[in-house]
């Protein structure tokens, strides 16, 4: 049976393009794989209604919940193939399943590149990987910026103003951090250390610091990970000709979120926006809005 949308990713954006199609009485498939950043993330501490935080996974379970109450449709299976055709789209899931949508919102965010899952337990509480979202988590703490290259010095340079107590760990000098790349750290306060990360160490959710494989111990009370190859999962896209940029993000259109192929949105961190889970939220909303405005004037 075909949907009258069709959402890949159920994260934020997607979670929240579902109920306001729902409450528009429309049919709704969500295909979501049950990963992302908002699975990883154990506390946002700057959402509007959650002054002591809330973890992604509250968040989801409850976008699931509300969702469901409105008849959405949920398939946890990750797609793997998507087909445009004549009265609107396929999606086929890794068992060979195919689900059907008039209308498609791509919603399959973002992975971050990092070489230490084993951080995981402490993100959203003793490690970060948004400046916007928690630089003001590390005001006057410890903290060290895990990293790599630009990226890492980028980083250090935008937290800067949060702490006097931050130090830059290049690790395995994976790239090269350029003399004056050093010299802009040194002017700024921020140490600098290149080395191997040999162990990371932690107390339950709380991060500690690390060991350098000559064996200095770095202390520090929170981190943030900075390392370049962040994975865009917009492949589905480009395999009906969705148009995204260099680094793989989706180009959307800033009032609709449609893409440049008819018939089809991008909402949250896969298209180009400032990652933050309130503004995939509203790219959730804004997309869906938008879709049932061409549902209503497909049936006029």
């Amino acid at each position: 049976m075909q949907a009258d949308v069709m959402i890949i990713g159920g994260g934020i954006a997607g979670l929240q393009a579902a109920i306001q199609l729902g409450r528009y009485e429309r049919t709704v498939t969500v295909i979501d794989e049950g990963r992302g950043r908002s699975t990883l993330c154990r506390q946002y501490r700057n959402l509007l209604g959650w002054p002591d935080g809330v973890s992604g996974r509250q968040l989801r379970e409850a976008g699931r919940e509300h969702a469901s109450n409105y008849g959405v449709d949920f398939i946890d299976k990750k797609a793997n193939r998507l087909v445009k055709e004549e009265s609107g789209f396929q999606a086929q899931t890794e068992d060979g399943d195919t689900y059907q949508g008039k209308k498609l919102i791509l919603a399959t965010g973002v992975t971050d590149a990092n070489p230490f899952p084993e951080l995981e337990p402490c993100f959203g509480m003793s490690v970060y990987i948004c400046p916007d979202c928690d630089g003001y988590e590390i005001k006057n703490k410890r903290t060290l910026v895990l990293g790599s290259g630009s990226a890492g010095v980028g980083m250090a340079l935008e937290l800067e103003r949060w702490t006097d107590g931050l130090t830059y760990v290049n690790h395995e000098g994976r790239s090269a951090v350029t003399e004056e790349q050093k010299k802009q750290l040194s002017e700024a306060g921020i140490r600098f250390r290149d080395g191997i990360i040999e162990r990371v160490h932690m107390e339950g959710e709380q991060f500690t610091g690390v060991t350098l494989a000559d064996g200095t111990e770095l202390q520090a009370e929170k981190a943030f990970i900075a390392f370049p190859g962040n994975v865009v999962h917009s492949d589905l896209g480009k395999q009906i000709g969705v148009e995204r940029l260099e680094n793989h993000h989706v180009l959307n259109h800033y009032r609709t979120k449609m893409t440049n192929i008819a018939d089809v949105w991008a909402a949250g961190d896969i298209a180009v926006h400032s990652e933050q889970v309130a503004i995939a939220m509203g790219e959730g909303t804004q997309a869906a809005v938008w879709v049932q405005r061409s549902l209503l004037q497909d049936e006029s």
